[in-house]
Formats: structure tokens, sequence, C-alpha cells
């Protein structure tokens, strides 16, 4: 086997070995998209926020509920901005 000959299998080794590879990645990508699809069809469970009395007072101070609701109303745009990706 000369030098021409072994050089010539190794680039179709190497060209083959790519295909594979790249083949394979772009399967892998098909699948995870689709059971991100599927998965993403359930709906999430409901934000459901603790009354007053549940949160621990270490401090004595209370949580002011405006920003209980900010965080509430901040917490369901996010997860609106999930579903529509």
């Amino acid at each position: 086997m000369t030098i021409f000959e072994m050089l010539q299998q190794s680039a179709i080794l190497t060209i083959v070995g790519m295909v594979v590879v790249f083949t394979f990645l772009w399967f892998m990508t098909i699948c995870i998209s689709l059971l991100g699809k599927i998965i993403g069809t359930t709906e999430p469970d409901k934000v459901t926020v603790p009354s007053q009395n549940v949160l621990p007072h270490t401090t004595g101070e209370t949580v002011n509920p405006e920003i209980v609701a900010a965080i509430t109303v901040a917490v369901r745009e996010y997860q609106k901005a999930g579903k529509e990706q």
C-alpha cells in the first residue's frame, strides 16, 4: 500500500466519520425539539401565593402586599413568555 493510497483511505474515513457524527447530532437535535414540543404542551402547575401567616417572621417585619403582587405578576409574565417560545 503506497502513501497516496493510505492518505486517500484516511481522508475517506475522516469524511465518513464527520458525516456520521453530523447525522447523529442532527437526529438528536430533532428528537430533543420534538420532545420539547410534546412536553411543553402540558400545562404547568398553578402558582399559589402563601398567605402571610405561613411566612416565617424572624424579625417581626411584615411583607408588603404590593411587593408580593409585583413578584407574582413578574413570575406570570415570565411563564407566559416561556410558553410563547
